[in-house]
């Protein structure tokens, strides 16, 4: 699996903030608190990390991604009932749009729930458990 050390230590932190905070916070406290804990474990964090979307190559858009990781994972944090699809095609896009192939889409809800993305620009992108 692609960056699997690195994606357990960051799903590591995830569950170590959830513990701490619980639910019930806005997705800013969850991405100040997990930047924090990224910190301290050594690695290299950009919060809010802008991604352009060229078209015939001009910028037609941008977006925010929630953390950046060690410049090889997004993390794109939600504080839902349940992840929804949209949720899944928003970090996809995010990798699409980037030379960045691992994603990890993080919920903070009620009940904590992680989702691995692996975005091959050759090929579809695939869910892993």
């Amino acid at each position: 699996m692609k960056h699997r050390e690195l994606s357990s230590k960051i799903i590591k932190a995830f569950y170590e903030v959830y513990n701490e905070l619980g639910p019930g916070f806005i997705e800013s406290v969850y991405e100040s608190a997990l930047s924090l804990v990224l910190i301290d474990y050594g690695f290299s964090v950009k919060r809010q990390y802008p991604i352009e979307v060229y078209f015939r190559e001009k910028i037609i858009g941008e977006f925010r991604a929630d953390i950046l990781v060690e410049e090889k994972v997004i993390l794109e944090l939600k504080s839902v009932s349940k992840i929804r699809s949209e949720h899944k095609a928003q970090l996809i896009n995010y990798l699409k749009a980037t030379d960045i192939d691992l994603g990890l889409l993080l919920n903070f809800g009620d009940k904590t729930e992680f989702q691995r993305y692996i975005f091959d620009k050759r090929r579809k992108p695939h869910k892993y458990p």
